[in-house]
């Protein structure tokens, strides 16, 4: 089985791919930014305030799945400064709790939209 999953409280996609794809019990999301999905602007407040809607927006795809952070286990985190690696660990620690997924974050050379962050995910229900 392979569904396209599109939740109305995430960002809609910008480009030709779609939020996320379900294939059989496994969620593969695309990359989520910190876009506010009602004002179709990057979130205020910096890597806090993008970080914390960039992971607002997954929440809301997994949701939208079936699922919740907490089956996630598997991200990778793009960052535009690799010095709000601790800011952002912070606000990441957060939404994931207990079990936490495997990850890998790393500096990339620009973002969409002059974003701050983006995280992908994939999770198994």
């Amino acid at each position: 089985m392979n569904k396209t999953i599109a939740s109305p409280a995430a960002p809609a996609a910008v480009g030709p791919y779609c939020q996320a794809k379900l294939c059989g019990d496994t969620l593969y999301t695309s990359g989520q930014l910190g876009l506010d999905p009602a004002a179709g602007k990057l979130a205020e407040g910096g890597i806090e305030g993008q970080a914390h809607q960039s992971l607002k927006n997954l929440g809301a795809i997994l949701k939208e799945s079936g699922m919740d952070y907490s089956d996630v286990v598997k991200t990778t985190c793009f960052l535009a400064d690799i010095k709000d690696f601790a800011a952002f660990n912070a606000i990441y620690a957060e939404y994931f709790k207990g079990e936490v997924p495997a990850r890998s974050c790393f500096q990339v050379g620009a973002l969409p939209m002059g974003a701050l962050v983006e995280v992908e995910a994939v999770a198994v229900k």
